[in-house]
Order: C-alpha cells, then sequence, then structure tokens
C-alpha cells in the first residue's frame, strides 16, 4: 500500500512558493527518504517534460537561480543521486529546514509517521550578504 504526502516550499517568510505530492511507499519514513523520495520525483518530473526550468529543492549543477526556479545553461537531463546529495548537504548545513507539522526535525534519521492530516514544509534559507 502507498501513501501521498503534500509537501511544500516556503520561503522564510511563510509564502507558499512550491507545492506538490510525493508518493510514498510506506506510512513510517526517515527524514533522508523523505528527501530521498522528493528529490527522485522532482527530478523524474523534470527530465520526463523538460521545460524551461527546474523546480526542484537545489539549484542543479551548471544552472542559474531565477524567480521561478532553476534555469539550465542547456538543456540535459538531471542527475537525481546528485541532486539528492546536495540536497542532504544542504539540509545538514541548515540551508534549508523541515518542518513537519509546524515543528523542525532535528535529524535526517527522525522518523516521521505520513497520515492524512500530515504537513511538511521545506524552508530555504538565504543567506545574508553583509557589506
Amino acid at each position: 500500500m502507498s501513501t501521498t504526502l503534500t509537501v511544500r516550499d516556503e520561503s522564510t517568510s511563510g509564502k507558499t512558493l512550491n507545492e506538490f505530492v510525493v508518493d510514498l511507499l510506506t506510512e513510517r519514513i526517515t527524514v533522508r527518504e523523505l528527501i530521498r523520495s522528493r528529490v527522485y520525483q522532482e527530478v523524474q518530473d523534470y527530465n520526463r517534460r523538460q521545460p524551461e526550468r527546474f523546480k526542484g529543492l537545489v539549484q542543479p549543477t551548471d544552472a542559474e537561480e531565477t524567480l521561478n526556479g532553476f534555469k539550465l545553461k542547456k538543456p540535459r537531463q538531471i542527475d537525481w543521486k546528485a541532486q539528492f546529495e546536495k540536497a542532504l548537504e544542504a539540509c545538514e548545513a541548515n540551508r534549508v529546514l523541515i518542518l513537519v507539522n509546524e515543528r523542525q526535525v532535528e535529524s535526517l534519521d527522525e522518523e516521521i509517521v505520513v497520515d492524512p492530516g500530515t504537513s511538511v514544509s521545506f524552508l530555504k534559507l538565504t543567506m545574508l550578504v553583509g557589506g
């Protein structure tokens, strides 16, 4: 039996930037498995459709950030494993925070029980540039 989970990317002000459904194999997963499922699905969707911009958790190599995602310098297939590694690094470095039911997760190995009311938000933190 598979289960689905609605995931949101939010700004630090609480604005929803992107929302989509992730298909999961089980109701109990670790945060690491959630990231893997999310990244795999968003890369597969991009590779299948090849839209102008990639709307993903982390920036692919050889892409520039735009208002509506990441624009690849030249169209190509994205490697989901490389994106997954970058996503884990971003979470470990606190550049991306993950909230489950409005509570920040502490570890990539923390287990989540997914039910119909579970909410997951990814907050991308932007570094402030000092002068």
